[in-house]
């Protein structure tokens, strides 16, 4: 069966699939539904699983423009046949949170070229491109198991230096990818803290010329949200690190 007709039939299924419901649940999160279905994401991962990796058929899914059809492309595509200039194709047509947040965690954080992402994606203008970074980023903190911790240093210096981008998607990111570093492992974690802490630092000392400054509030939310989670009894457990060993805050 050709591609064409294999698409045919996923679009169909996915028309069956969805309803007016979800939809508007999905508008309540703040999901832009303006091409949406209004199919769960508990509906889409078992027809991926059924579906398999098919890279043609992720990028045909892609090229309809369909909320769902759009992640259940980073589903079922082969991060091995993935290309930079895809990553950066689709990167540049993300248009709400969860396509962003799923395209990043399903795929993107599975292809050779990731952590190049992260880094050229991180000064971007765009929002959503430039939260792609630090969501990518909070991805590979979690699924790279093999991943050396210089990596994660690296990030943590983009954490910092991109903690006072006020817009909310980016700052959310941002925070995102500051936790799920420091939980990673006991180094990591310390490195975390020092690098929430620089962060609130700097927030406080910019706010002392300038109570209104939007950077410095933001640098000061993404520093105390990640502090509280990182100093959390249950945060600490996980990664084996005695309460009484824990750095003061």
């Amino acid at each position: 069966m050709g591609v064409e007709e294999r698409l045919a039939e996923v679009m169909t299924a996915l028309a069956e699939m969805g309803s007016t419901e979800n939809r508007s649940g999905m508008s309540r999160y703040g999901i832009n539904v303006t091409r949406a279905l209004g199919v769960s994401l508990y509906d889409l991962r078992p027809l991926a699983k059924r579906l398999g990796r098919d890279h043609d058929l992720a990028l045909a899914l892609w090229a309809t423009g369909i909320h769902e059809a759009r992640i259940l492309a980073s589903l079922v595509d082969d991060p091995g046949s993935v290309t930079e200039a895809q990553m950066d194709a689709w990167v540049a047509e993300f248009d709400s949170w969860d396509i962003c947040d799923q395209v990043t965690s399903n795929l993107f954080d599975r292809t050779p070229w990731a952590y190049e992402k992260v880094r050229e994606w991180s000064t971007a203008r765009d929002e959503w491109v430039k939260r792609a970074a630090f969501a990518t980023a909070a991805a590979l903190a979690v699924h790279d198991k093999r991943a050396s911790d210089e990596r994660f240093l690296e990030i943590l210096g983009l954490v910092r230096r991109e903690a006072g981008d006020d817009r909310n998607y980016v700052r959310k990111a941002v925070n995102w990818a500051l936790r799920n570093i420091g939980k990673r492992n006991a180094a990591l974690h310390e490195a975390a803290l020092l690098t929430a802490e620089a962060i609130l630092a700097d927030g406080e000392a910019a706010t002392a010329k300038d109570r209104k400054d939007p950077a410095a509030r933001s640098a000061r939310w993404v520093a105390r949200d990640a502090l509280r989670e990182l100093r959390a009894e249950k945060t600490l457990r996980r990664l084996g690190i005695e309460p009484e060993t824990r750095r003061p805050g």
